[in-house]
């Protein structure tokens, strides 16, 4: 009998030990995140710059508040019963019985109700304001296309195509600016994520998915594909740029403008619209109308290449035209195995493109 007693009180003990390195473990990631730099090219999921995030950072900072005091009055009462009830010839000993006793069973029924009720309804009103909310005049509509491995931002209302970077404009708290993203998939599930914007949604085939967006404050905001779509899912990576009004409307007339035409690059140009390139990119202004990669038209107004993978240099631009699999292995971009000639030409030319 004394030793199954210890057995059990060494069990208890055990997972009391576990509950507490977790509670740790969380309690150091959040303290650890929340602490960290003010830097926006760090995700951060306690730093939230939009309306949707916030909502989703006060939920969350609710829900663990609740779960942390129930941990701690747990804790506190295992504490209690081992540090009173532990003593020599404890066997031999029988505690109070409270079996049937009504005020107990109504405790731990109805409490526990309460809490799950509480939580139930505050999750529910924060799902329905960011899953219902309206959507103003001055809102800015953008459509998110997945693909392996890369994304697709189109602006019906603007007539813009861009790649990998998006670029939406902050909101007034006197002007509201919101965006509103609807997302698609080419091929397989993705998922969108930007922490410190918006919650994670996904983009799966033949179905429409939508999130908005409402940022406060301007700067480059990290996102990632955060359902696996196969060998460079972990590359690929998005990028929102919050810009104010001006500068957005500066970016959007650009994006409008046609593709620039230099005679300089000519021989670039005709090796370019010669190869299978023409096939997956377009470039506005020539017969190059693929859609299965991006649109190439201001690819040097871009700071990354290759869906964030890599920056957007002269030289990373040679690398990543001569072997994709240098930067991603798995991308179903070919190598061209293009002449050093005809390399030098058409990296040249690409880079007249902003």
């Amino acid at each position: 009998m004394r030793l199954a007693t210890i057995a059990v009180s060494r069990l208890a003990l055990g997972k009391l030990f576990a509950r507490v390195c977790s509670i740790s473990v969380l309690v150091l990631c959040f303290t650890c995140t929340s602490f960290a730099s003010a830097n926006n090219s760090i995700p951060n999921i306690f730093k939230p710059e939009s309306t949707p995030a916030d909502e989703i950072h006060t939920i969350s900072r609710f829900t663990l508040t609740i779960t942390g005091l129930i941990f701690l009055v747990v804790f506190s009462l295992l504490v209690y019963a081992i540090a009173k009830f532990r003593r020599p010839g404890a066997q031999d000993f029988e505690p109070p019985q409270v079996y049937g006793s009504n005020q107990i069973e109504l405790a731990w029924t109805v409490i526990p109700v309460l809490i799950v009720l509480v939580l139930f309804l505050a999750t529910a009103r924060v799902i329905h304001s960011i899953q219902e909310a309206p959507q103003p005049a001055a809102a800015v509509e953008v459509i998110a296309v997945g693909h392996q491995f890369w994304w697709e931002f189109r602006y019906p209302g603007l007539g813009v195509v861009a790649a990998n970077e998006l670029h939406i404009p902050v909101s007034d708290a006197g002007k509201p600016t919101p965006t509103f993203v609807t997302l698609l998939s080419a091929d397989t599930d993705h998922s969108f994520w930007v922490p410190q914007l918006a919650g994670k949604t996904d983009l799966i085939p033949n179905r429409r998915n939508a999130l908005w967006m409402e940022p406060h404050q301007t700067g480059m905001y990290l996102g990632q594909c955060a359902q696996y779509c196969g060998t460079q899912h972990a590359k690929m990576l998005l990028r929102v740029y919050v810009d104010s009004g001006e500068n957005f409307n500066k970016w959007v007339a650009n994006q409008k403008a046609p593709a620039v035409a230099n005679a300089d690059v000519a021989a670039g140009r005709r090796i370019f619209e010669q190869t299978a390139c023409i096939n997956c990119h377009a470039v506005a202004g020539t017969v190059a109308d693929g859609r299965f990669g991006p649109d190439l038209t201001h690819l040097m107004s871009r700071d990354t290449i290759a869906s964030g993978a890599a920056d957007n240099t002269r030289e990373n631009l040679k690398r990543w035209i001569r072997n994709p699999e240098e930067f991603k292995p798995g991308s179903l971009m070919p190598a061209m195995n293009l002449s050093d000639q005809d390399l030098e030409a058409v990296t040249s030319y690409l880079e007249t493109l902003r």
